[in-house]
């Protein structure tokens, strides 16, 4: 199972055993009467408030406590009630109540019609002491009490919210003083209230936050407000969405008013099932079960009102009968919102990056099962909690790292496997085990990726998980993927996708959620696309840069870089506290100097391969072939190069030379000349130094040395050739000497050469004259050479002597 569920609280765990052990043993018989135990409400400071009915058919409420594990006993009617919702304030002192007093039939039967319905009752209970009515009405209505900011000291009154299904919400001000270790409310006649919303027809509470969002219906469209209630005992309207939601002939939903599991079951078909989700990074989202007049299809929408738009899901579920079907449930995992339809689909949504479906997770089957959710009385209270309003159980929710690894293992399409990858890496952030083990997957199944390199998003999703926490806003400039669109399909899914107007937002000294989302809406305005990161733009400054200029070296934006650069270089060796594994070397590179960013991180990524495919720190070498193990790592780097060229990344300093040192060993030399001759492969100076020196002059040693050191570019082929004591090699270095003299002395004259003793004499008067002419030139101060002295005109002279008896086939002494 995907979702990782842990049970914080449990009816029959937590309760049931205290209600035994003080003789209220009714209680326990939840199985035949649902109505004996049940939760009514959950608070902000975690307290669960629950009903039972005693042995005399009384009805009791308590109260628990997630912090202590304690149960306490808050209050008993001496009659058979049903409790509709409930409410304690922060210092309990004060208790809130709404139940039905009799049924439409009792009241016939009884005579009753002038009593009541419903009945709100404000409780004095510490100690229990007076019963004020606050409301005695015919329409059903529910009670919350609103929570202070913490550490707050607010113990002379409390504010409560009263909804009405008649479509309004009321705010009282209950002032309270103390008398003889007694708490009463003050004696003031009616108490203070204020209307808080109107003609409201659906309405949820965010307990954490203290915020309602309500709907109120307009023409055939809907407006989505919030009220944002403050510890200085002021409320404001922050936020006004329109959203296009048909309301007509809706009955009024209320969401985290308390769990009334029966009512709520009548009015589910009447009403919109809709919840709002917020996210610690400013996500605000709009879930919205749609009716559909198709028998088994499910549509359902999540408006990204952070994003400015919307998508619409129809989901195709096989044959069933009609009533089978289930109420969606949504729940809010912070950086996911998950659409569940018990026993059929589950679906994670990136709340974040909802823009391609390739990044959502749609799962159906074993995948989807949740064994402790199977019934449609789920509510989201909290991010990553979640309440089942039938067992009356709390569970912390969470996505199972193990399982997204198996489901990344296991999955043979891309959608899922991408987001699988993405999923692992951005909600668990800097586990170290599973990035591993993400590494040694994508090392396996680098070719059955079609659609995206694992590689490129591996990179990608890592820099963007490690950056963004470090600077604010950053989110929204960072590459999250390599992908520009998804082309692919989810099967049986179809999606729409609807441009929506950004809300309104009007917020006072808010530093929080408000903020972030006002941030989000204007990097929705103002930044994206324009503002996105692209690595074209990194491309053009890096072949800037990579260009030598003389010039640009001496500016200190580049003295900046080198010395930033060098930092970076002196601390390679702390990468990591084991050993070495991978075989990187500190060299120079004037592009891995300029851009140094991504270096610990493929560094990783190389380690891990390494590792999986058990090489050594000393396999730079070139006496033998390589093995299986090197040849696929060598097609590993390859892959990671090709990555990093897309993307307009830097690689670590040795990477080349350690890819051509395994390119040496594993290829053939007609692709390894082919691999350098475009690109793939990169001639270094400490490669092709240690392959002159190491390699014997063999036949095919011969050959491959100096297939390599024609390919060498001018400024490397000057350094290195020196370190091969070969005829051929010192032929060529002998040459290259004389043409550079020539073409240095150009125009200038110079006098009659003075002959000179010769170090091997010499009749053959063309190679004196030629001698004779070099050696002026090198006197007059023209040295192509100037830091390889024993290039020199008796060189030049030797190696043409060397070389003409070669030729002849004559001995040499």
């Amino acid at each position: 199972m995907l979702l990782h569920l842990v049970p914080e609280f449990d009816l029959r765990r937590d309760v049931v055993p205290w209600l035994a052990a003080r003789g209220w043993a009714a209680a326990l018989d939840t199985s035949e009467n649902s109505s004996a135990l049940y939760v009514v409400n959950i608070e902000r400071n975690g307290k669960v408030i629950y009903t039972w009915k005693g042995n005399q058919r009384n009805t009791h409420i308590g109260l628990y406590d997630l912090q202590t594990k304690q149960n306490e006993h808050l209050y008993m009617f001496e009659r058979d009630l049903r409790v509709i919702s409930c409410s304690v304030n922060n210092e309990r002192t004060l208790l809130a109540v709404s139940f039905r007093q009799y049924t439409e039939e009792e009241r016939v039967s009884r005579l009753l019609q002038s009593v009541s319905k419903y009945l709100a009752l404000l409780i004095e209970i510490h100690p229990i002491n007076n019963v004020r009515v606050l409301k005695a009405v015919d329409s059903c209505v529910r009670v919350q009490f609103l929570y202070p900011a913490e550490g707050r000291n607010t113990s002379t009154g409390s504010r409560l919210l009263l909804v009405s299904e008649d479509k309004y919400i009321e705010q009282f001000d209950i002032h309270v003083t103390e008398e003889q270790h007694k708490v009463v409310i003050q004696d003031s006649g009616q108490l203070p209230r204020a209307r808080v919303a109107d003609d409201l027809i659906w309405a949820q509470w965010d307990m954490m936050e203290q915020r309602l969002f309500y709907i109120v219906p307009k023409e055939s469209r809907s407006i989505l407000k919030c009220i944002q209630f403050y510890p200085d005992e002021n409320f404001y309207s922050t936020l006004e969405s329109h959203l296009d939601i048909s309301v007509n002939d809706t009955q009024l939903k209320l969401v985290n008013f308390g769990y009334d599991h029966c009512q709520d079951q009548d009015v589910a078909s009447k009403s919109l099932n809709l919840q709002v989700f917020t996210s610690k990074a400013g996500g605000l989202c709009v879930c919205c079960n749609l009716a559909s007049d198709i028998p088994d299809v499910i549509t359902y929408s999540i408006y990204f009102l952070h994003k400015g738009y919307n998508k619409t899901f129809t989901v195709s579920l096989e044959r069933t009968e009609t009533h089978q079907l289930k109420e969606m449930a949504f729940m809010n995992l912070d950086y996911y919102v998950a659409a569940y339809l018990p026993g059929r689909f589950l679906h994670l949504l990136n709340i974040q990056h909802p823009d391609l479906l390739c990044y959502s997770l749609f799962l159906t089957g074993e995948d989807a099962r949740i064994d402790m959710l199977q019934n449609c009385s789920i509510r989201s209270l909290l991010t990553s909690t979640v309440l089942d309003c039938c067992v009356g159980s709390v569970y912390a929710v969470s996505i199972s790292d193990s399982a997204i690894l198996r489901f990344l293992q296991n999955s043979k399409r891309d959608s899922e496997r991408l987001a699988a990858l993405h999923c692992a890496l951005l909600y668990f952030r800097h586990t170290g085990d599973l990035e591993t083990q993400i590494i040694w997957w994508i090392s396996e199944n680098l070719s059955s990726c079609h659609s995206f390199d694992p590689i490129q998003e591996f990179i990608i999703a890592s820099l963007y998980c490690r950056m963004c926490p470090e600077t604010h806003n950053l989110d929204k400039l960072l590459p999250y993927t390599s992908l520009l669109d998804w082309m692919g399909i989810i099967p049986g899914v179809t999606c729409a996708t609807d441009i929506i107007s950004l809300p309104v937002l009007e917020f006072q000294n808010s530093k929080d959620f408000w903020e972030k989302l006002n941030s989000n809406l204007e990097s929705v305005k103002y930044a994206e696309p324009h503002l996105h990161y692209h690595n074209n733009v990194l491309r053009k400054e890096w072949l800037n840069l990579s260009e030598e200029r003389e010039e640009r070296r001496t500016t200190a934006y580049l003295r900046h870089i080198f010395e930033n650069a060098k930092k970076v270089l002196s601390h390679l060796d702390t990468w990591d506290s084991e050993e070495r594994l991978v075989p990187l070397f500190q060299e120079e590179d004037y592009q891995q100097q300029l851009l140094m960013g991504l270096l610990n991180l493929v560094h990783r990524i190389m380690k891990e391969v390494w590792r999986r495919h058990q090489l050594h720190s000393c396999i730079f070498c070139f006496d033998k072939r390589g093995s299986a193990a090197e040849f696929a790592v060598f097609h590993f780097m390859s892959r990671i190069l090709e990555a990093a060229n897309s993307l307009c990344l830097p690689l670590p300093p040795g990477f080349h030379t350690l890819h051509l040192g395994l390119g040496v060993r594993c290829l053939p030399l007609h692709t390894l000349l082919h691999y350098i001759d475009n690109g793939v492969l990169h001639l270094t100076e400490t490669c092709v130094r240690k392959l002159l020196k190491d390699l014997d002059d063999t036949e095919k040693n011969e050959k491959l040395k100096f297939s390599i050191v024609m390919r060498l570019p001018e400024a490397l082929g000057q350094k290195v050739r020196q370190f091969w004591n070969h005829p051929v090699n010192a032929n060529f270095i002998a040459r290259k000497y004389v043409k550079l003299l020539l073409e240095k002395l150009g125009s200038r004259q110079c006098s009659r050469p003075i002959p000179e003793r010769l170090s091997v004499p010499v009749e053959f008067l063309p190679l004196n004259y030629l001698t004779s002419m070099l050696a002026e030139i090198e006197n007059q101060g023209v040295h192509p050479y100037e830091k390889q002295d024993h290039v020199n005109v008796r060189f030049v002279e030797e190696t043409a002597l060397r070389h003409t008896v070669v030729l002849l086939g004559l001995k040499y002494s």
